[in-house]
């Protein structure tokens, strides 16, 4: 296991917002006010398409990886000297669009995760294709693995064999199912023992759907660290390494994890 104790802390935000509906000029303004609250954060987080709210209509809305949003992501990025997180509706080629995070660094550079698990009950998967792979990327020497909404319920995905250090969820979730979704991210950070985030909108949608947030960051206990409740806002937790690195070595029930080999 390489040594934790090394590692500087995690100074990790989230936003929890309302959206306007398939508005991105709007919600790319409120979302920028809103980032101004950020005191000097590592890794910012904003919910699973915070610029047009979850939509299937991905042809209409779908943007390049040199469009409007991704542009503002990088922009964000360099302002606040911190990794900033999303996801968008991208158009990959003709008829192919991807519920897609993207990882933008201060430098410019970008890393970009394809949603897996697309939610049929919203028709998702005829409008989306999913993605193949995960993403691990590092940050401060911290091992992240990004997953968006609907992955969350299918552990095997989410199960760690990477070493992973923070995993989180970037979602839409709606009320009606915010029982799953405070019951899944505990689960999720003491399977994995790592620390876990859970980054959901606030406010109704064009469907009809309203959204408590839940938003939270918990530890390796499936304790929460961080609870933003129904609140509109930025919430920032530091997340510490060494507390993290002492019990995986009390408690090393990675050692006898299952393994396994997942298909694209």
């Amino acid at each position: 296991m390489r040594d934790l104790t090394q590692l500087e802390n995690l100074q990790l935000a989230i936003v929890q917002a309302p959206m306007v509906w398939q508005d991105v000029s709007a919600n790319l303004d409120n979302f920028a006010q809103l980032l101004n609250q950020v005191e000097q954060a590592d890794l910012v987080l904003l919910p699973e398409m915070f610029n047009t709210g979850f939509s299937m209509e991905s042809e209409r809305l779908a943007e390049s990886m040199d469009g409007i949003t991704v542009t503002w992501l990088k922009a964000q990025a360099m302002r606040l000297q911190a990794v900033v997180c999303g996801s968008l509706i991208v158009k990959v080629a003709e008829g192919d669009f991807r519920n897609r995070l993207i990882w933008a660094r201060p430098d410019g550079s970008l890393e970009t995760y394809d949603k897996r698990h697309l939610f049929r009950m919203a028709g998702e998967q005829n409008h989306y294709t999913a993605g193949t792979h995960q993403l691990v990327v590092e940050l401060k020497g911290w091992r992240i693995r990004p997953l968006i909404c609907y992955d969350l319920r299918f552990p095997v995905w989410s199960r760690d064999s990477q070493d992973t250090d923070l995993l989180f969820y970037i979602a839409s979730w709606p009320q009606a199912r915010r029982n799953a979704w405070n019951r899944l991210l505990p689960a999720r950070a003491i399977e994995n023992i790592c620390y876990v985030a859970g980054v959901n909108r606030i406010g109704e949608d064009n469907n009809g759907y309203a959204h408590s947030g839940d938003s939270q960051v918990l530890d390796y206990l499936g304790d929460p660290l961080l609870q933003a409740n129904a609140q509109l806002g930025v919430f920032q937790v530091e997340l510490k390494a060494a507390n993290l690195a002492k019990f995986k070595q009390r408690f090393p029930a990675y050692l006898d994890a299952d393994h396994f080999h997942l298909e694209p």
